[in-house]
């Protein structure tokens, strides 16, 4: 799962560099006007790509540990319900064997019984 969206992230900033880069490019060869407002126009762009870079990556650090976050919660979650659930097995366990030790002791005292008619008869 974090694979894909690894992915996905880089291939976001990877396309949002090359179409900068590429509209960069375009405004240098189509604009009609001098070297130093080509200069200040090239700056400009510059840092509104950084800002909308950062504002990406600010958002994409977000949903990240919004994700973490309940990735945590759901195992805390899991981890309650795995413990509530082996207790009551446990129990059930405890209660099973008493059971059966108390169905081995009257089969005992059955058979004990019965060894002692078998020797009142003889």
């Amino acid at each position: 799962m974090s694979n894909n969206g690894g992915s996905e992230i880089g291939a976001f900033f990877a396309g949002f560099l090359v179409g900068g880069l590429v509209g960069a490019a375009a405004a240098l060869l189509l604009a009609p006007q001098s070297g130093a407002e080509t200069r200040e126009q090239i700056r400009q762009r510059g840092v509104e790509l950084q800002q909308k870079a950062e504002e990406s990556l600010a958002e994409a650090k977000a949903k990240a540990e919004a994700i973490a976050a309940d990735i945590k919660r759901r195992a805390e979650e899991l981890q309650m319900q795995s413990k509530i659930v082996l207790e009551e097995g446990q129990k059930q366990l405890a209660k099973a064997a008493e059971e059966t030790k108390k169905a081995a002791a009257a089969m005992m005292g059955r058979k004990e019984e019965a060894a002692q008619e078998v020797a009142a008869e003889a």
